[in-house]
C-alpha cells in the first residue's frame, strides 16, 4: 500500500479519508488515486443528509452494511474520515490494481 493512499488498515477494519462534494446529480467516486477518495454525493449538505448518503454509498461500494460505516471526523467538513468495520482492504477495482 502506498503511504499516501486514501485508506489505511486497522484492527478489525479500515480507515478511509474522503473529500466530498455534496449536492451532485448522482453519487459517484470521482478519483481514487490520491491521499483522499474524492466523491460526489447526491444529497444536500444540510442536516447531515450528505453524511448519511456518503455512508450508504461507501457501504454499497465496499459490500458491507451501512451500520459498518461510521463517521470518525469531519461531520461539518468536506474532508471526512470514515471507519469501515469488517474488511481488511477495499476491493481491487477501487484500488486500480490491474
Amino acid at each position: 500500500m502506498d503511504s499516501r493512499s486514501w485508506w489505511s488498515p486497522g484492527e478489525g477494519g479500515i480507515t478511509i479519508s474522503v473529500r466530498v462534494a455534496a449536492g451532485a446529480r448522482r453519487s459517484e467516486v470521482i478519483d481514487a488515486s490520491g491521499e483522499r477518495l474524492r466523491v460526489r454525493i447526491a444529497a444536500p449538505a444540510v442536516e447531515g443528509k450528505a453524511n448519511v448518503e456518503l455512508q450508504r454509498m461507501i457501504a454499497k461500494l465496499l459490500g458491507v452494511r451501512r451500520s459498518a460505516v461510521s463517521l470518525v471526523r469531519g461531520e461539518r467538513s468536506r474532508e471526512k474520515t470514515l471507519w469501515v468495520a469488517g474488511i481488511s482492504e477495499p476491493p481491487a477495482e477501487m484500488l486500480g490494481d490491474d
